[in-house]
């Protein structure tokens, strides 16, 4: 295709999606030097986005604000919201709108900004309706980023600038060093993720105990449990469990300030959420823990491993039969995953 002079893609929300697609920038970018490039982004994940310097341009759709002004019947003010939005979008006349969430709602500001040419991405939902064209990737691909990166190839653009690509920006780094600095934390400590929106992509918490208490003996480090806010008990009763080399930081942060603390720890363990994904980006040295999901079965590096025991009910993602024992996640043992982090270990010297 011929290069856009400008290019909106849209990915308001998912932080894990939103790392596994920050790959298309530097794609696009090296493709197309001179355009102007934009992303359309939730508040929640557009600290990911701000900083990188391959963007022109992070523009806010404030979706929790629209939802309130309809629950709260301000229909006026909820179509000034949109018209507003519409004007703002429109103005920057984007050649090429890609679509690479899929849903109705992606669709529909796809449909506002006004672009000449709109792909969707597996467009569902009815938003295929909205789209000029509709890409489906091929299926089978157990790769991270698979159908991202097979995106990038229909565009034109050079696989082999398809990587992941976040910038946590300096003040995120300035936090992450006052946060560490504060727990008398040195360059010596490990990250675990071991919280995500569904209980079924859980490890259990007696688990993580045992294993953060075994890299604090074992690898003399520091243990810093991230997560959201919601996640702050849960955090600190695992660190009161482990002892005085743990410490939970879950709810301290924005998720850049978290992503850049990602990125200064030895090595992260994770389930499926997006800071695991962010350790990957980043180049730590990664242990993804895999159960009822199975985003990617093939990190996209060498530093980094997906545990992950199929049963013959798995993937159930969002419909578990198991009954509540998730027997797919309790078949990842404290031994076999302390014995991957020192293999990991071993390689990152």
């Amino acid at each position: 295709m011929a290069a856009p002079g400008s290019v909106l893609v849209i990915r308001p929300s998912a932080i894990g999606d939103v790392v596994m697609a920050s790959g298309l920038i530097p794609a696009m970018r090296t493709a197309w030097p001179d355009a102007h490039i934009a992303w359309l982004a939730e508040p929640g994940v557009a600290d990911l986005l701000r900083h990188n310097p391959r963007l022109d341009e992070v523009i806010i759709w404030p979706k929790g604000e629209w939802r309130r002004l309809l629950q709260e019947r301000r229909l006026q003010q909820l179509w000034r919201a949109a018209v507003a939005l519409r004007r703002q979008l429109r103005a920057r006349r984007f050649d090429l709108v890609i679509d690479i969430q899929g849903l109705l709602k992606s669709g529909l500001l796809a449909w506002l900004s006004g672009g000449r040419e709109r792909i969707g991405l597996q467009s569902r939902e009815g938003s295929r309706h909205l789209m000029t064209r509709v890409l489906e990737p091929p299926n089978g691909d157990r790769g991270m980023s698979s159908e991202y990166r097979w995106l990038a190839g229909e565009l034109g653009l050079d696989p082999k600038s398809f990587r992941l690509d976040l910038v946590p920006g300096e003040a995120a780094e300035r936090r992450a060093a006052e946060l560490l600095a504060a727990a008398n934390i040195d360059e010596r400590f490990v990250a675990v993720a071991p919280f995500t929106t569904r209980p079924q992509k859980h490890w259990f918490d007696e688990r993580w105990v045992e294993l953060c208490t075994r890299l604090t003996e074992s690898w003399d480090v520091s243990v810093a449990i991230l997560g959201g806010p919601g996640d702050r008990p849960a955090a600190e009763s695992i660190a009161v469990r482990v002892g005085a080399r743990a410490f939970a930081f879950a709810g301290a942060t924005r998720i850049g300030e978290a992503a850049a603390l990602v990125s200064r720890s030895k090595l992260l363990v994770g389930v499926d959420t997006g800071l695991t994904h962010m350790g990957v980006a980043l180049g730590v040295p990664t242990i993804a823990l895999f159960g009822s999901t199975r985003p990617y079965l093939i990190p996209l590096s060498n530093l980094a491993r997906v545990m992950y025991e199929p049963m013959p009910c798995s993937p159930c993602k969002r419909h578990p039969t198991c009954g509540g024992t998730f027997d797919c996640m309790r078949a990842h043992t404290v031994e076999t995953v302390f014995r991957v982090g020192n293999e990991l270990r071993s390689l990152s010297g």
